[in-house]
């Protein structure tokens, strides 16, 4: 009998929001927070010659671009998460790309400007009109990928990527009247970090809340799925390779999603930090301009206003301690991962799972016969990718001499590759759950051929009735030697045991003497830890 879970593939809803709307965060559920909403861009490619434009310009969408001019774009992609794999994690480019981080610089120079014009002692820039506030938050909502550009051309001339920024908003509102009076408000008292953090924080809230979390929560359903279905499967144990006790195939899945779920929950239980002190942390610019005004008390508003959580002691930099605990548990998450991509291959080649094939696919470029675990593999090795790179991560973003150094910034632009292998690995590991059939004939082969493992069951119940050295017994009718059912039932025949135990040790079998592990696999979603 093959049992097919080619069905089990499980989609994800996403919940989006316009502006600024509080709402519940699958990164901290307990609290309510502002979940930020990036904008749809799409473009077309005017020239399918301009190679070095197309790549670069592909990090959100090739919406309108030919088939040839995707494929020359796949071709000449340094990383193949922007050219070979950019189909299945292309949903992450929108906040862990350029264009997101300058998305969520104009949102945080905004959103300081319309909190400066909240506070009462800061007269020079009164409380803005709601028309001047639709307009500022229309240049959020309608960020677009010209206005992008836009920036980046300005930053050609002033080689600062924060001032652009500035800049632009300055161009952007030098026409509104309101505005106008107050343009040198943008990036009041503020160092470049402090817009830097803030957005490095909403684009990972972004990535993990609308992307990475619900791949995770995917392949732990598409896990537990299996658990239950396989269930009252009965599987040979194995360990250090050797037969062992025997298990059911749902039980030893209910292991994996049990595991991973406990990472996600850890993951989304990591608060995202952020600060707004200024160039050493101590509002020094801002009280010199101001100094009746609780800045602390300001910037916690601030940055809680963003959906993040506050640190209030910082340098110039908020110092990414929360990052590497992030980084270090999604590389855990993963690890587990990499256990359950080889366990699942070794059943395979073991032939207790089958492989369902496609039409016109090939598996050796010699052997026509071949239909190898591939799915498995390659999440296998963007998992040792993506670990390697989170692992840098976790261990530099926390290092920072002094008051400040620049090396975290160049590191920074990197977190969209780790977060990409995962996400991509996560996304060939449930296509490949989705391919597995249950080979039974071959599971029952090889129970049929294991009686020695009921060797633990009868000793067991020999210590309980007291005959005198059980485990000696049992070792010299089993260890190396060749077992079966026959011998078995006449060891057990010859046991000075009440008929009642010797009659339940004589029902057992390889295929029975399973445990609890049906009943552990079909509890597994009481176990696990999902966001909902």
């Amino acid at each position: 009998m093959e049992l097919n879970i080619s069905s089990m593939a499980l989609t994800n809803t996403k919940i989006h929001c316009f502006g600024l709307i509080p709402t519940r965060s699958f990164l901290n559920p307990s609290k309510s927070l502002c979940h930020h909403q990036l904008p749809r861009v799409s473009f077309s490619v005017s020239s399918p010659h301009s190679l070095k434009l197309m790549t670069s310009r592909k990090v959100i969408a090739m919406a309108g671009a030919s088939y040839r001019d995707l494929e020359m774009s796949n071709l000449t992609a340094l990383s193949p998460l922007d050219g070979r794999y950019w189909g299945k994690v292309k949903e992450l480019a929108s906040s862990m790309s350029e264009f997101g981080l300058i998305y969520f610089r104009v949102l945080v120079e905004i959103k300081w400007l319309l909190k400066l014009s909240n506070i009462p002692q800061v007269t020079e820039v009164p409380s803005f009109s709601k028309e001047a506030q639709i307009y500022l938050q229309g240049i959020i909502d309608g960020f677009s990928m010209d206005d992008a550009l836009e920036v980046k051309k300005i930053e050609r001339v002033t080689n600062h990527d924060v001032k652009a920024v500035e800049y632009f908003l300055k161009q952007k509102c030098e026409s509104h009247p309101e505005i106008a009076k107050v343009l040198e408000f943008f990036h009041f008292a503020c160092t470049s970090e402090d817009i830097n953090n803030l957005s490095h924080a909403l684009m990972l809230q972004e990535a993990l809340s609308s992307v990475i979390l619900p791949a995770m929560d995917e392949l732990i359903k598409s896990i537990s799925l299996m658990a239950k279905s396989f269930a009252y499967v009965p599987m040979l144990s194995r360990t250090h390779g050797q037969p062992a006790s025997p298990t059911t195939l749902g039980k030893e899945m209910a292991i994996f999603a049990v595991r991973l779920s406990e990472e996600r929950r850890y993951l989304s239980e990591t608060k995202i930090k952020g600060k707004f002190a200024g160039a050493v942390g101590n509002y020094n610019a801002h009280i010199s301009a101001y100094s009746n005004i609780d800045w602390p008390h300001v910037a916690e508003e601030f940055v809680t206003s963003l959906g993040l959580t506050f640190n209030p002691y910082v340098t110039q930099i908020e110092p990414h301690d929360y990052m590497a605990r992030l980084f270090n548990t999604i590389s855990q998450f993963n690890n587990i991962l990499i256990d359950f991509d080889r366990d699942i291959w070794s059943y395979i080649s073991l032939g207790y799972f089958k492989q369902i094939t496609k039409a016109g696919e090939i598996g050796s470029s010699t052997m026509p016969h071949k239909v190898n675990p591939i799915d498995f593999e390659n999440s296998e090795g963007n998992l040792g990718k993506a670990n390697a790179e989170l692992a840098f991560l976790s261990m530099k973003l926390p290092i920072s001499r002094m008051q400040r150094d620049l090396t975290d910034s160049t590191v920074l632009r990197n977190m969209g590759g780790a977060l990409g292998h995962s996400l991509l690995a996560y996304k060939s590991a449930i296509q490949g759950i989705g391919k597995l059939q249950v080979n039974e004939a071959r599971l029952k082969e090889d129970l049929d051929h294991t009686w020695e493992v009921l060797a633990e069951p009868i000793q067991t119940v020999m210590r309980r009735y007291g005959v005198p050295e059980p485990y000696e017994k049992l070792k010299e009718l089993t260890r190396g030697r060749a077992v079966n059912e026959e011998s078995i039932r006449k060891f057990i025949t010859g046991l000075e045991l009440p008929e009642e135990a010797k009659d339940q040790l004589l029902k057992l079998t390889p295929h029975t003497y399973v445990g609890a592990a049906a009943a552990l696999a079909l509890a597994v979603d009481e176990a696990v830890h999902l966001g909902h």
